[in-house]
C-alpha cells in the first residue's frame, strides 16, 4: 500500500514559516515553498516585521495588516506583514496606534530577519508608553542612529579618537563646545549655528575660535568633519541609551524589591491553614 502523508496542521506550519523567516531554523529553497503552501500563507517578494511590545490583539491586527504572519522571538509578539507597497505609513499607524511598537525596513522575503532585527533593537531603545496617544517608532526614521549604534565598542572608538582634545575641559565647557562644533557642522557657518543654539552669532564664532585651537588645522579637511559629526553624534546616542538602560534598570530593582516573600503565618493564612 503507498505511504499516506499527514498534512502538517496549518497552525504548526505557520510557526515553522515564521521561524524559517526570522532566521531561526534553516530549511532548502524547496522546503520554504512546502512551509508556506501548508501554511496557506505564499511568501511575496518583500516583507516588513512589526514588533510588539505587548501580545494584546496580535491576531486582530495581523488580519488588519494584510493578514500578517504571526510569531514570536525572544518573548516578543512579533509580525511579517506582506506586500508593504499595500500598506501605507498612514495605515500602519492607524492600526498601531495605542501600543508601543516598532516598524521594521521593507527587505526581501530572503532578509526578513533583518527588519526585525532592527525593529527588535528600535523597541528596546525606544521607552514603551502604553496609552491611546502611544505611537509605533520606525526604523526608516532612526537608519543613521541605528547604524551609529550597531556596535558600542566602535562608537566608543571612534568619540575616543576625534574628541580627545575636549577631555582636558570641566563637563560644562565641553558641552557647550560640543553642542557649538556640531551645530557648526550641521549648519555650514556661525549665523546658521547661532540660529539652531538660539545665541548671538559672536558667541558661536568666539567657541569656534577655541575649538579651532583645540583641534588645529584638521577642521579643514572634509573627511575629518565628517568623522567629527559620527563622533559627536555617537557620544549624544550612547549617552541616551545609557540612560535610558539607567533608568529601566532603577525600575525594574524598584519592582523587585517593592515584592517581599510571604512570612509563614502569611502563607499558612493563603494556604487556608
Amino acid at each position: 500500500m503507498p505511504s499516506v502523508v499527514t498534512p502538517m496542521p496549518v497552525a504548526r506550519a505557520r510557526q515553522d514559516l515564521f521561524d524559517v523567516l526570522a532566521g531561526q531554523r534553516e530549511v532548502p529553497e524547496e522546503g520554504l515553498h512546502e512551509l508556506a503552501r501548508a501554511a496557506g500563507w505564499p511568501v511575496p517578494d518583500t516583507l516588513q516585521a512589526v514588533v510588539l511590545a505587548t501580545p494584546a490583539d496580535a491576531a486582530q491586527l495581523a488580519a488588519a495588516l494584510g493578514h500578517a504572519l504571526i510569531g514570536s522571538v525572544d518573548g516578543y509578539t512579533c509580525l511579517f506583514v506582506p506586500d508593504p507597497a499595500t500598506q501605507t505609513r498612514a495605515r500602519l499607524e492607524a492600526a498601531l496606534k495605542g501600543r508601543p511598537a516598532a516598524v521594521g525596513h521593507v527587505v526581501p522575503a530572503t532578509d526578513t530577519a533583518s527588519s526585525l532585527r532592527w525593529a527588535r533593537y528600535l523597541l528596546t531603545l525606544a521607552p514603551s508608553r502604553v496609552g491611546p496617544e502611544s505611537r509605533p517608532a520606525f526604523v526608516d526614521d532612526h537608519l543613521s542612529a541605528l547604524l551609529l549604534l550597531q556596535d558600542e565598542s566602535l562608537a566608543d572608538a571612534l568619540t575616543s579618537r576625534w574628541l580627545g582634545p575636549l577631555e582636558e575641559l570641566t563637563p560644562r565647557q565641553s558641552e557647550r563646545l560640543e553642542v557649538t562644533l556640531l551645530a557648526w557642522l550641521e549648519g555650514g557657518g556661525a549665523p546658521e549655528a547661532a540660529k539652531l543654539l538660539h545665541v548671538h552669532p559672536q558667541t558661536v564664532r568666539y567657541r569656534l575660535r577655541q575649538i579651532e585651537k583645540l583641534f588645529g588645522p584638521v577642521l579643514r579637511d572634509p573627511r575629518t568633519r565628517f568623522e567629527l559629526e559620527m563622533a559627536l553624534r555617537s557620544r549624544r546616542l550612547m549617552a541616551h541609551v545609557r540612560s535610558y538602560r539607567a533608568r529601566a534598570g532603577r525600575r525594574a530593582r524598584a519592582v523587585a524589591s517593592s515584592i517581599r516573600p510571604l512570612g509563614m503565618a502569611r502563607e499558612a493564612r493563603v494556604n487556608g491553614l
